[in-house]
C-alpha cells in the first residue's frame, strides 16, 4: 500500500479502479441500468464535478495559501514557488477551468436547460434556470478571467515570457487581483449551482 501511495500516478489509477469496481457493483448489483440520456447525463455530471473540484480547489489554494505566505518565505527560496509549483498548479488551474465549461455546457445540453439558463430563465419562468444561468455565467466569466487574464499576465510574472521588471511586477498585481476575483465569484457560484439543484 506504500508504495502506491508514495506515487501520485499510482494512487490516481488505483482510485480510478475502485471507481470503476464501485461503479459495477452499483450496477450488476441493483440490476442494472441503461446506458441512455439519464446515465450520459450523470457522467457528465461526475466529470463536471471532479473537474470543478480541482478548479476551485487550486484557485482557493492560491488564494488561501500561496498569495498570503509569499512575503513570509525568504527570497533566496521564491524561485522554488515560482519556477516549480506555481507553473504546476497553474497548469491544472487552467485545464480545470476549461474542463469544467466544456463538462458543464455538455450536462446543460443533455439535460435540455442549456438555452434557458444561458437567458438566465427569462421567458421561462423557472428559477431553476435562472439560478443554475447565474452559475454558469459566474463559471464562464471566472475561466475567461483564467485563460484570458491571470495565465497570460503569470506567465510574465513568473518569467515563462520575459519582459521589463516593471511590466512584471504590474503583471504579478493584476494577476492577483484577477485570481481574487474569481474567489469573490467563487461563492455565488457554488451557492447558484448547488440551489438550482436542490431548491428547484
Amino acid at each position: 500500500m506504500t508504495s502506491i501511495l508514495q506515487s501520485l500516478s499510482k494512487t490516481v489509477h488505483v482510485s480510478l479502479g475502485l471507481s470503476v469496481l464501485l461503479f459495477l457493483g452499483l450496477y450488476f448489483g441493483n440490476g442494472g441500468f441503461d446506458f441512455d440520456l439519464l446515465f450520459w447525463s450523470w457522467l457528465f455530471r461526475y466529470i463536471h464535478v471532479v473537474v470543478a473540484i480541482m478548479w476551485i480547489g487550486l484557485l482557493w489554494y492560491f488564494n488561501f495559501v500561496q498569495i498570503p505566505n509569499m512575503p513570509k518565505i525568504p527570497d533566496e527560496q521564491k524561485p522554488a514557488i515560482g519556477k516549480v509549483i506555481a507553473p504546476s498548479a497553474l497548469f491544472w488551474f487552467r485545464w480545470a477551468a476549461l474542463l469544467t465549461i466544456i463538462s458543464g455546457l455538455i450536462l446543460a445540453h443533455l439535460n435540455g436547460y442549456l438555452h434557458q439558463a444561458m437567458t438566465l430563465g427569462i421567458g421561462s419562468g423557472g428559477g431553476r434556470d435562472t439560478a443554475i444561468g447565474i452559475g454558469m455565467w459566474l463559471g464562464l466569466i471566472m475561466a475567461s478571467n483564467v485563460w484570458f487574464v491571470i495565465w497570460p499576465n503569470q506567465k510574465r510574472a513568473l518569467g515563462i515570457v520575459d519582459c521589463d521588471p516593471d511590466l512584471k511586477a504590474k503583471s504579478a498585481k493584476t494577476a492577483m487581483l484577477f485570481s481574487r476575483t474569481n474567489t469573490l465569484l467563487s461563492l455565488p457560484m457554488l451557492l447558484s449551482m448547488v440551489a438550482a439543484q436542490n431548491l428547484y
